[in-house]
């Protein structure tokens, strides 16, 4: 019996499996964010998320510029994002504040995480459909950004250095809000822009500077950048408005 001629096996740069390395850390530092909320070790916590965050923003961009992007480093990051920014976040909120709520804190965390999988989920699906028609704007608040302002009551505890957590009720309130605004149809502006060349000074000293203040006050910072947000969403919002009235047609008589 002859045995048939085997196929060219198909060599792949280890350099290539790097993206998909740096999603499978960031879930790993998303469930490790978890473990310690359980222990009470909030400040690391906070931190881990941040991690799965950068994590997150790096892996993407580096599997396009080694043209190692996937169909499955694209599902693979979805779920990063699940676990990370959906499940993550709910569970650290529940242990440092929600739990004296009993019920009421265990279904705020899971309104939260269901917003946070329903959001990816039309994502998804707006990927392999129709384009947005105007790139500049998302619809409803990122995951990443969706968990750091579920995390501001974190935040705020912990610039004013108080001991005890907040009252679980309003926690409760403000995480299902969070949630609320990722699966809304609110316009909110897209990170990924571009600039002009003779920008790149300024914007390099900017980030330089808020890394520094990052490294320096790391919560004031990160409730700072949640506040702004905040305030981006309104700004979004109105300019989206403005524009859609303007290239909106005109009766004629």
């Amino acid at each position: 019996m002859v045995r048939p001629p085997r196929k060219p096996r198909k060599e792949l740069p280890l350099v290539q499996l790097l993206p998909n390395a740096l999603t499978l850390a960031a879930i790993c530092a998303g469930l490790t964010a978890i473990r310690m909320a359980a222990y009470g070790a909030f400040s690391m916590a906070i931190a881990l998320i941040v991690l799965a965050a950068v994590l997150d923003g790096v892996d993407g961009r580096l599997a396009r510029a080694l043209g190692s992007d996937s169909p499955i480093g694209a599902e693979l990051d979805s779920l990063a994002d699940a676990i990370n920014f959906g499940v993550a976040p709910g569970f650290v909120l529940y242990f440092w504040a929600l739990e004296p709520a009993r019920e009421l804190g265990w279904v705020a965390a899971l309104i939260y995480a269901l917003c946070c999988v329903l959001r990816l989920a039309r994502f998804n699906v707006g990927i392999k459909g129709e384009s947005p028609v105007d790139k500049r704007f998302f619809v409803g608040v990122p995951s990443p950004l969706g968990a750091l302002l579920a995390l501001a009551p974190m935040l705020l505890a912990r610039a004013l250095n108080l001991q005890v957590p907040l009252m679980p009720e309003p926690v409760a309130i403000w995480l299902i809000l969070s949630g609320a605004l990722m699966v809304s149809r609110l316009p909110t502006y897209s990170l990924k822009t571009t600039i002009y060349a003779e920008q790149a000074p300024l914007v390099l000293l900017v980030v330089t500077g808020a890394l520094a203040l990052l490294a320096v006050y790391p919560w004031h910072s990160l409730l700072a950048i949640d506040v702004i947000y905040l305030g981006s969403l309104i700004l979004s919002w109105r300019t989206h408005r403005r524009e859609r009235r303007q290239i909106a047609p005109v009766d004629e008589d």
